[in-house]
């Protein structure tokens, strides 16, 4: 029996996975606001990609108010600000067999949605790749990365997620049945902070901070990062904190966390959820003395938006 996908939002991470699975032939519908709503109705849903574009007119797309039925699968990418709202918008879809799929960054929201709808309802997610939006409403693909990893967190291979794996597989991206994801969320987590951290606190590239002479710089905050892990029962793999460790140190790499771009335009960050979070996990600030450098930055930066769209708004 085919799955029917509910995604949360159209944007830049949920629009390229959704509109993947689309693309294939499944039961997709998007869950968005009434202007991405009337976007989509004009334009299709765009992927633009050096492996494989797509058009996908007029896309299924409901409105909050129009849930009226349970999903089996519900793929949430919102922002981790944005968590809140999202649920109570996609509440009424979740039935008493539907799986929600997360891909935040960080570890706090499967507290909120266990809590909200039973841990029996939440598997572990996680993504790689970077996406955006562009002015059009068009979601560009800027590297070759497209992996989308999930699984339930005790590490079964259940008949549900078995069925999710098989509709992935037929989606041009890479979705893999992860048996250890609550591991590899944290791996990420302490990769994700590690380079915010370092990137938003230089406002640089991984190249450009490793041709100021500052590799030291990521390498000591990438420590920090990984040593939290590692007292909360989650040491990152060697391997993955060498592989890690060389992409946040290679001379020329174009690597910026999102977050920073987030900064250059002006927008909100998930700071909270993915510094603040790990800082507090921290057995003492002195522990994590460059994290706790990195989030103040971050948590200046979020003070003077406020401040300023006070005066404009």
């Amino acid at each position: 029996m085919a799955l029917r996908f509910l995604i949360v939002g159209a944007g830049a991470v949920g629009g390229y996975f959704g509109g993947r699975l689309l693309e294939a032939g499944e039961d997709v519908s998007f869950l968005v606001r009434p202007r991405r709503a009337a976007e989509l109705a004009r334009t299709g849903l765009v992927i633009q990609s050096r492996l494989g574009n797509a058009v996908l007119p007029a896309p299924r797309c409901l409105l909050a108010e129009e849930l009226a039925e349970p999903f089996d699968v519900i793929l949430l990418s919102c922002k981790a600000y944005d968590l809140d709202g999202a649920v109570t918008a996609f509440a009424p879809a979740v039935g008493p067999d539907t799986a929600i799929l997360p891909l935040l960054n960080g570890m706090r929201h499967l507290d909120l949605l266990d809590a909200r709808f039973g841990p029996e309802h939440v598997l572990g997610g996680e993504c790689v790749i970077s996406s955006t939006l562009d002015a059009e409403g068009r979601i560009v693909h800027l590297n070759e990365a497209h992996t989308l990893l999930f699984g339930e967190r005790d590490g079964r291979r259940s008949a549900r997620a078995e069925a999710i794996a098989q509709s992935f597989a037929r989606a041009n991206f890479d979705g893999r049945l992860s048996e250890a994801i609550v591991q590899e969320m944290w791996e990420k987590w302490v990769f994700i902070a590690a380079a915010a951290g370092i990137t938003c606190l230089m406002r640089a590239t991984i190249g450009d901070i490793v041709a100021a002479g500052a590799a030291d710089l990521a390498k000591a905050l990438l420590d920090e990062c990984a040593a939290i892990a590692a007292r909360q029962g989650f040491a990152p793999r060697p391997q993955v904190l060498d592989r890690t460790r060389h992409m946040l140190t290679a001379p020329g790499s174009p690597i910026a966390a999102s977050m920073l771009r987030d900064i250059e335009r002006g927008a909100p960050t998930e700071a909270e959820h993915i510094l603040g979070d790990l800082l507090r996990l921290a057995q003492t600030r002195e522990s994590a003395p460059l994290l706790g450098i990195a989030f103040a930055h971050l948590k200046a930066y979020e003070a003077r938006r406020a401040r300023e769209q006070g005066k404009t708004g």
